[in-house]
């Protein structure tokens, strides 16, 4: 039989073990525990000083790498677009470094840039009401007789509009490059962009009513809430197919930080369109602003479409091979007599560079 005793004295040893645990735990077990966290803290700290470091070396270098392409962008770019217009294109939050960097390599590469057309998100809502107010406006806007095609009003919207701002002649209405186009044309652009501006599609600066052959799509500061498959990235990819239907090639530029998953940039690589237009990922650098010129050169001379930039995956960087720009020419022999020091007196500086007329365009569907 079981008495009080026995109950007093278990109560006691189960209260003694407890103690004995708390005191082990806290003396001879204390020393191995606190080690092993010190090791793994440690652990962790150097693996962070490391990430820091080479992530330092890497902005070092980067920073390096700008410097050198900033050094040669000229010789890099020079004479590749000669005699050819481009426009460009904002979407909706466009990044304005992005726009001006681009614009100061086109004009580098010897294209004379015709104007900015800036995209509003009514022209991208892909709602049925709108849709059926842009196929309303496409008919009232366009000229007598014009195909206006099949599609959603967005996309005969677009069709539109690149029929009004870019074409696949280097000599539009029969004036000679350089110079500015006749005024029939222009007139009919005019009023296709003052509809679409009075409707809340866009706004213009510049003068893209005189006709680019050229386009450059630049793509929003950041991804929209709906990722790939948002209505805003696949207005931009419809309108981006039309543009380049319409002229002899269009790219697709954006920021480093924004062309990432969900991007307009990052829908068109998965995109049939793939295959059609090329995007370059970093336009926001220096080096990406002269791939974005490549890429426009390289249409030109009818090569594929690629996808450019440090997130294009497998793709290269660049061109390969890159565009060769325009040489120098060759100095004049100095035919003069010599004066004193040695040196022809009245040798003349030639100062003349080579500027080659890209003719060839892709073909067109």
């Amino acid at each position: 039989m079981i008495d009080f005793r026995y109950h007093v004295v278990s109560i006691v040893a189960v209260f003694l073990a407890l103690a004995i645990g708390i005191v082990l735990g806290s003396t001879e077990l204390q020393g191995t525990t606190i080690d092993v966290l010190r090791n793994t803290s440690q652990q962790i700290k150097n693996q962070y000083d490391a990430t820091h470091a080479r992530n330092v070396e890497l902005t070092q270098q980067e920073s390096a790498d700008q410097a050198v392409a900033q050094a040669g962008e000229s010789r890099l770019l020079d004479g590749l677009l000669s005699g050819q217009r481009v426009v460009l294109v904002n979407a909706p939050g466009a990044p304005g470094p992005v726009v001006t960097g681009v614009m100061s390599a086109l004009h580098q590469a010897g294209a004379a840039v015709t104007g900015q057309v800036n995209l509003q998100p009514k022209l991208l809502d892909a709602s049925q009401d709108n849709q059926q107010f842009l196929t309303q406006l496409v008919q009232q806007v366009a000229a007598p007789g014009a195909v206006l095609g099949n599609g959603t009003g967005l996309q005969q919207a677009a069709r539109l509009l690149g029929s009004a701002i870019l074409t696949k002649s280097t000599d539009p209405n029969g004036s000679t490059p350089g110079t500015t186009p006749g005024t029939s044309a222009q007139t009919s652009t005019r009023a296709i962009l003052g509809s679409y501006a009075q409707a809340g599609l866009l706004s213009i600066s510049g003068r893209p009513f005189v006709p680019a052959t050229l386009a450059v799509v630049i793509a929003p500061s950041a991804p929209p809430a709906g990722g790939v498959s948002d209505p805003a990235n696949q207005g931009l990819i419809t309108l981006s197919q039309q543009l380049d239907a319409a002229g002899l090639g269009t790219v697709v530029a954006g920021s480093a930080s924004a062309s990432g998953s969900g991007s307009v940039i990052d829908a068109l690589r998965g995109s049939t369109a793939a295959g059609q237009i090329s995007t370059v990922d970093n336009a926001d650098t220096v080096t990406g602003q002269i791939v974005t010129v490549w890429v426009l050169a390289d249409a030109l001379a009818g090569r594929p479409a690629g996808s450019y930039g440090p997130q294009a995956g497998d793709s290269a960087a660049a061109p390969t091979p890159a565009p060769t720009p325009s040489a120098p020419a060759t100095p004049a022999q100095p035919t003069g007599p010599r004066g004193k020091n040695g040196r022809t007196a009245t040798a003349g500086k030639n100062s003349g560079q080579g500027s080659p007329t890209p003719t060839s365009s892709r073909g067109k569907s």
